[in-house]
């Protein structure tokens, strides 16, 4: 193990790191929230007045002038920062919060001037600005995440914590590379055995991390939860890294609770992290219901014409019928009849006996089935096969998203924690489907579908959905 002696100092630095992505990145969204102003304001004015009159000169000016407040307008709330870039969706939210409050304001500015604004254009400019920079910045996401999928744009992590805990990180960080979080070093507990945790080097102890920040050009310290790092030592190694502007960030012991459930509620000068429990039942429930069984109506209307022929398409090309029932274990373990497009020969249960899977834990999986007909496999890779299950979703047995629906015999050998999937109806997709889909191990399909129970929200229903068309064009992971 390398260790790190305490002696030499701490390198001060003047200024904020900010790698050259970053600014890179900024720099481009910077021009593109200019862009969608002028672009928005534009056409809000030759709808709403067509050509140049005398009526429409104030107009004129509030278009120039529209770029300028609104890129200050996105500055001031903060939607530049480097720590808003490249994940989640608060970068997002804080653009419609200024498309509001620019709305609002001018509404405002109208009323106490007793000015006679157009209300065609202002309807118009602000809510297109906004589309236009939300669609914009998506874009400009998705090829930073292309980026960091070939590792470049990575900010360089320093983790502090026990053994298990950083090795838990590293997996999740390399395998969701698109949250731009790579782990240079290691610090352990003083007298820590070993050379390196999960391949990352272990470069000193608790004391030592401003150093190994300096030493590995680090920009970043996640500090993960352990006795050692109390609230005093935590304090203190903020001040250290107060210094050298480095960014601090700290993972709470419950990894899988996040978003609206955790709030932080300052008492007796603590700061308390309140975690809510989840939702299961209720109003909101209630709407989620009611949009799958809509959503899920519409698309059996829509894709009708696809169903009918697909169904004709495996009748012709194996013997047997087009549709396969099976036995599935749905919300707090209730028996209900799985609909799908059968994709295997009809004799597929008995020759299941002479295989063996490839997949570890409950599940049964064969990447080259014999039992996958040629036209099953294509429907598989694409998810054509799970179309029919709309029928379920709209009797109520299932969701448009949710945690994988199991088999019986899978069930009866899940333990206590697993057992907290049936919570909620199974999903015709969910985040297995997004992150992976069969060539995800057991344990992390388990540990995905927890979550997804943990943190369930319609908006996260709604980006899981969002996520589903690409990954299913994709075909990868599926057999």
């Amino acid at each position: 193990m390398t260790v790190v002696r305490s002696e030499p100092e701490i390198v001060w630095r003047a200024s904020p790191r900010m790698p050259d992505w970053v600014r890179s990145y900024r720099a481009r969204a910077l021009a593109a929230d200019w862009a969608s102003a002028t672009l928005g304001a534009a056409a809000a004015f030759f709808v709403r007045f067509g050509e140049l009159t005398a009526y429409a000169t104030p107009y004129i000016v509030l278009s120039t002038a529209l770029p300028l407040l609104w890129v200050c307008a996105v500055t001031l709330n903060r939607a530049y920062e480097p720590r808003m870039i490249g994940i989640g969706s608060e970068e997002f939210r804080r653009v419609v919060q200024c498309g509001v409050a620019l709305t609002a304001a001018m509404a405002i500015c109208a009323y106490v001037t007793k000015t006679d604004v157009a209300r065609g254009y202002v309807v118009m400019a602000l809510p297109l600005t906004t589309l236009l920079t939300l669609m914009v910045r998506y874009g400009l996401r998705r090829a930073l995440h292309r980026r960091r999928a070939s590792g470049a744009c990575m900010r360089k992590v320093v983790a502090v914590g026990h053994r298990t805990s950083i090795t838990e990180l590293v997996r999740r960080f390399e395998k969701e590379r698109y949250h731009g979080m790579e782990v240079v070093a290691a610090c352990l507990p003083v007298d820590a055995p070993g050379e390196n945790v999960a391949g990352v080097p272990i470069s000193g102890s608790f004391s030592d991390v401003p150093l190994v920040v300096g030493q590995h050009d680090a920009d970043t310290v996640a500090v993960l939860a352990c006795p050692e790092m109390d609230g005093v030592a935590l304090r203190r190694l903020a001040w250290r890294l107060e210094r050298t502007h480095t960014e601090l960030v700290v993972a709470p012991a419950l990894m899988e609770v996040a978003g609206p459930r955790t709030t932080i509620r300052p008492a007796a000068g603590l700061p308390l992290l309140h975690v809510e429990h989840p939702e299961l039942a209720g109003a909101r429930q209630l709407v989620k219901n009611v949009f799958d069984r809509l959503v899920a109506g519409a698309l059996l209307v829509v894709l009708a014409p696809l169903l009918v022929g697909l169904a004709a398409a495996v009748r012709m090309t194996s013997p047997g019928p087009a549709l396969f029932r099976q036995t599935r274990v749905g919300r707090d373990g209730a028996l209900f009849t799985i609909v799908k497009f059968r994709t295997m020969r009809r004799d597929a249960e008995q020759l299941k006996l002479t295989l063996v899977s490839d997949a570890d834990g409950v599940l049964f999986k064969v990447r080259d089935d014999p039992r996958v007909t040629a036209l099953g496999a294509l429907m598989r890779r694409h998810s054509l096969d799970e179309l029919p299950q709309l029928i379920n979703v709209i009797l109520g047995q299932m969701s448009l998203v949710g945690p994988r629906p199991p088999l019986p015999e899978e069930v009866a050998s899940y333990g206590d924690d697993v057992r907290r999937r049936l919570l909620v109806r199974p999903g015709l997709t969910g985040l297995w489907q997004v992150s992976g889909r069969s060539d995800l191990s057991w344990e992390e399909s388990v540990r995905l579908d927890l979550r997804y129970v943990e943190n369930w929200s319609l908006m996260l229903d709604l980006q899981i959905l969002w996520k589903t068309w690409s990954a299913v064009a994709r075909g990868q992971g599926a057999y």
